[in-house]
């Protein structure tokens, strides 16, 4: 349980940028808009995006500073009912079975009764989303989609229309109050159109220069300044380029930090060459870059730095 007191929602899309700004969440007007629908709304937040531009961060965001649970369903391909819904405890079912006959007890319907009761339900993330209270409801983050199947996200539209899942043996379990759900997808398949109409849409795109340097300073506020200004450079050229796996804001970050705890205060080729690998993760790419990529890159960003404003 998060031990920060259940706070109110946003009242505002000003009040929304504000409570993700607090957190060091640097977001544009735009997300912050369909942010706010979503939760006035009460709807599921979907959002679309290359990995590493900050979908999931968005999620553990709102659950910092709302003082709500943040419940994750992260998903992989063969994610089934038992592993994201709920399953019984079959091991500690048998004991009770066991136990009761040799008590003596043949009642066949008072053991089912005993042995399919809470006490032995397992609840998974989609059950735990349901149980929230009013005021208090958690956020549910359904983390990359993309990677189950199409019968799961069937199943997952049900839930998203009643916010409700039923046990046979135990019958309906509603939401007291819907919880706020943020579902991710780095869109490696489509997700089909009717789980995207019970959703509110919106493309995480890539920073542009300015709000990646925002972002930097924030998350690594030991950072040297024109080291920021040339990590952030180097990184948003490399984007422009065609590679396998272009660095999102994460890398950057990432690079940011090794970079300065290595006490570097500005780029330089060997630099670059010896920590790349933090901020590319294949090795086609950074062979890319050490050919001389990288070095043409590098002298761009100091020649552009050197004559700015």
């Amino acid at each position: 349980m998060n031990a920060t007191p259940p706070r109110p929602l946003p009242q505002s899309i000003d009040a929304t940028l504000a409570l993700l700004s607090d957190a060091g969440y640097v977001a544009d007007r735009a997300l912050a808009t369909v942010l706010f629908l979503s939760l006035r709304m009460q709807r599921p937040l979907f959002l679309e995006g290359e990995a590493g531009v900050g979908k999931t961060e968005i999620a553990k965001v709102l659950a910092n500073t709302l003082g709500r649970r943040l419940i994750r369903l992260q998903c992989y391909e063969g994610l089934d009912v038992s592993s994201a819904v709920y399953e019984w405890n079959y091991a500690a079912q048998m004991i009770e079975i066991r136990m009761e006959e040799a008590a003596g007890n043949v009642d066949r319907s008072q053991m089912e009764k005993n042995v399919f009761s809470e006490k032995y339900l397992i609840r998974r993330p989609v059950m735990e989303a349901l149980t929230g209270k009013q005021g208090a409801a958690p956020v549910f983050l359904i983390d990359e989609l993309d990677r189950t199947d199409e019968a799961f996200e069937a199943f997952l539209l049900e839930i998203l229309s009643d916010f409700q899942v039923t046990v046979p043996e135990l019958g309906t379990i509603k939401a007291e109050e819907p919880p706020i759900v943020i579902i991710t997808t780095n869109r490696t398949r489509e997700i089909h159109d009717a789980l995207k109409r019970r959703c509110l849409y919106h493309w995480v795109d890539y920073p542009d220069a300015e709000r990646e340097l925002e972002i930097v300073r924030r998350k690594v506020p030991r950072a040297n300044e024109l080291l920021s200004a040339e990590i952030v450079r180097f990184v948003q050229k490399l984007r422009e380029i065609e590679l396998f796996k272009v660095p999102g804001v994460a890398e950057t970050i990432d690079w940011a930090g090794a970079l300065t705890e290595l006490d570097k205060v500005a780029l330089d080729p060997e630099t670059v060459s010896d920590t790349i690998g933090v901020l590319l993760k294949y090795q086609d790419d950074i062979a890319r870059i050490e050919s001389g990529e990288g070095r043409r890159i590098l002298d761009e960003v100091k020649a552009e730095l050197a004559t700015a404003p």
